[in-house]
């Protein structure tokens, strides 16, 4: 029993005084982008940076809604790294813009797979962040023989306490009560026992007004919490009115639908991706996606490495960047 025990501790990490914090990649350019027809109704754009003949690995981001940003292409050595970036259904580069229509998790990982079909890659790393870990792991328990390594960050299993956790009254809306109460003032009076369907409702009714001053209010509340310290400039640049559009209301189409996933069924199916080399990388003090997201997945997959951080939720925290990094260069040796 103590040996099972000190088998799946977590990896311990150095404080910041001790540790050599690395910053991210210099910024690159893509050197080639196009737009992928996926179904009748959407078209997702698609980027290809860094080498050409290096080894491929997938971004898959956030949100959903958030699309990618440029930072998210500093997270690979342009150098070894044939780097593939795409916006999902709906979300920013990606048309039409917003659009819920067709937009499921299922219909998502069929995206990926035809990225791949179409790029002629016959096997990938694969990274993602919060929903990105969700989609990964969903897409790896899909097409396990395609993927090399699994990066993970800031886990979202995207069970029900999942949710209610960070966005109907849960432990995170206790910790930030006073950005929590900012959030219900925007909702109508007396949706404070399920806001997550309340927002839905308004963020897709016909009251546009109401609907983007209710995006706006999800999308401050949730990147509010996501730092370990406050962080107004992160704030501003992930709240632009575009963003919150497309953050706030495919989140609460998600969430509302229990993300098209079966009950637990990302940690009941990890038997099928036991083989594959992962690295959890996971915020102590994540508010959004709390820190028992990444235990379960741990305890699930043998084949994985959990890495705690002082930190919170976003990707760009010095300590979780670090690892970041530190991992897509240990994955070039697999």
């Amino acid at each position: 029993m103590l040996k099972n025990l000190a088998s799946q501790q977590t990896t311990p990490i150095k404080t910041k005084k001790d540790l050599a914090v690395r910053t991210l990649y210099p910024e690159i350019t893509p050197y080639n982008d196009f737009m992928l027809t996926v179904s009748e109704h959407h078209q997702l754009y698609v980027e290809q940076c860094g080498n050409p003949d290096g080894q491929p690995v997938v971004f898959l981001h956030g949100g959903p809604g958030a699309g990618c940003s440029t930072n998210d292409r500093r997270f690979f050595n342009p150098d070894k790294y044939r780097i593939i970036l795409f916006d999902q259904r709906g979300c920013g580069r990606s048309k039409p813009h917003g659009s819920l229509e067709e937009n499921h998790t299922q219909a998502l990982v069929a995206d990926i797979e035809k990225i791949r079909q179409h790029l002629a890659i016959e096997r990938w790393h694969v990274f993602g962040g919060s929903w990105g870990s969700t989609l990964s792991l969903a897409y790896a328990q899909a097409h396990p023989k395609h993927v090399v390594s699994l990066t993970l960050r800031g886990i979202y299993l995207a069970r029900p306490q999942d949710t209610e956790w960070a966005f109907n009254n849960g432990g995170g809306t206790r910790i930030f009560a006073d950005y929590w109460q900012e959030y219900l003032n925007a909702l109508p009076e007396g949706s404070s026992h399920n806001t997550v369907r309340a927002a839905y409702d308004v963020m897709t009714g016909s009251d546009r007004e109401a609907a983007e001053r209710v995006a706006r209010a999800w999308s401050e509340w949730e990147i509010r919490c996501c730092t370990l310290e406050p962080n107004q400039a992160f704030v501003d640049a992930a709240t632009s009115d575009e963003s919150c559009w497309t953050l706030a209301r495919h989140e609460a189409h998600f969430m509302v639908n229990y993300c098209f996933l079966s009950d637990n069924q990302l940690l009941n199916d990890c038997h099928k991706i036991s083989h594959i080399p992962t690295t959890i990388i996971h915020g102590r003090y994540d508010i959004v996606c709390p820190f028992d997201n990444a235990w379960l997945l741990h305890q699930a997959l043998p084949n994985s490495t959990l890495i705690t951080t002082i930190a919170g939720h976003a990707s760009v925290e010095p300590e979780t960047a670090h690892h970041l990094l530190e991992a897509t260069d240990r994955n070039l040796a697999l």
